[in-house]
């Protein structure tokens, strides 16, 4: 097992951030009432980015004042390579973040984060392509998500009546899937805030010049989405990335993950408390086949790592 013990501060902070992140998929759907689907993106990520520069800053002054000049070159080389890695992430992230934007035109808040969750299963898929060995048990996992799915999103009297943000959900989650990856690959001698600083800044950039190129934004009506805009840029995108950063220090990696799947089961809640959105008995029972599939999937984890 991972030798790092699970504390109370750590559970809190990721059970914090599940519940940012879930609870953000009702901004962004009540977002898209207001204004288009770049424009919203465009503008949250962007704000995400600027609300982590401060962080970025004083973090590298704070370090500098007690590095010698060698030190001080060295973390200088380490922020380069950290921004240059942030360029593909922040590009794969832009993919991902505007499909799933794009599927709030067809679908609900509820079911587009459930079906945002089986980036859980495509990153063991992709993983085997890049010779990662998978569990018995994770394979399980991912034959119970795409069951979920089916259960979720197709209607049984059509087999091809499978709605279009649907589609585009599932185009994010394969997204997030490429997007996990390269995060893992790339973060072990990175700074973990200047790397989502820098990919909010890169997909925010690319999202506000096709905003320009595809959409007509209104300031009347990016004010009038100005909260949800907020919310999903500061809370999700910038204050809920630093929970989970400063979460993942106390609690074992396999929690740590488990406790953060939580955010489609808040996003499904949030969106009937606060929109009033119900799903039919058989979209429950896919959410909730969904959701084992999540556990058993850490599960798996869990044994995998003893």
């Amino acid at each position: 097992m991972d030798s790092k013990k699970t504390s109370p501060k750590g559970v809190i902070m990721l059970m914090l951030t599940a519940l940012i992140w879930g609870s953000s998929f009702v901004a962004q759907s009540v977002g898209m009432e207001k204004i288009q689907a770049f424009t919203f993106n465009g503008i949250r990520t962007l704000l995400g980015a600027a609300f982590l520069l401060p962080f970025v800053l004083l973090k590298n002054r704070y370090e500098a004042k007690k590095m010698t000049e060698e030190q001080k070159t060295e973390k200088k080389k380490r922020n380069v390579k950290t921004m240059l890695a942030g360029v593909p992430i922040g590009i794969v992230f832009f993919v991902a973040g505007n499909f799933q934007q794009f599927a709030f035109y067809y679908s609900t808040a509820g079911k587009i984060a459930f079906v945002t969750a089986l980036y859980m299963f495509f990153v063991p898929i992709l993983g085997f392509f890049i010779g990662k060995r998978i569990p018995a048990l994770t394979w399980l996992s991912v034959v119970m998500g795409f069951v979920g799915l089916y259960f979720l999103c197709v209607n049984p009297e059509d087999f091809t009546d499978i709605n279009k943000g649907d589609l585009l959900a599932l185009a994010c989650a394969f997204f997030y899937a490429i997007h996990i990856l390269l995060v893992e690959k790339t973060s072990g001698d990175t700074d973990g805030v200047l790397l989502s600083c820098t990919q909010f800044l890169v997909s925010g950039t690319l999202t506000f010049v096709l905003m320009c190129v595809f959409e007509t934004p209104k300031l009347s009506e990016i004010k009038a989405a100005a909260l949800p805009i907020a919310y999903a840029g500061i809370m999700s995108c910038g204050l809920a990335y630093t929970f989970q950063i400063i979460g993942q220090k106390y609690t074992e990696a396999t929690i740590a993950s488990l406790l953060m799947c939580l955010e489609s089961v808040f996003a499904v809640l949030a969106a009937a408390v606060i929109l009033g959105e119900r799903l039919s008995g058989r979209e429950v029972t896919g959410c909730a086949i969904m959701f084992a599939a999540v556990i058993l999937s850490q599960v798996a984890e869990i044994k995998n790592s003893q």
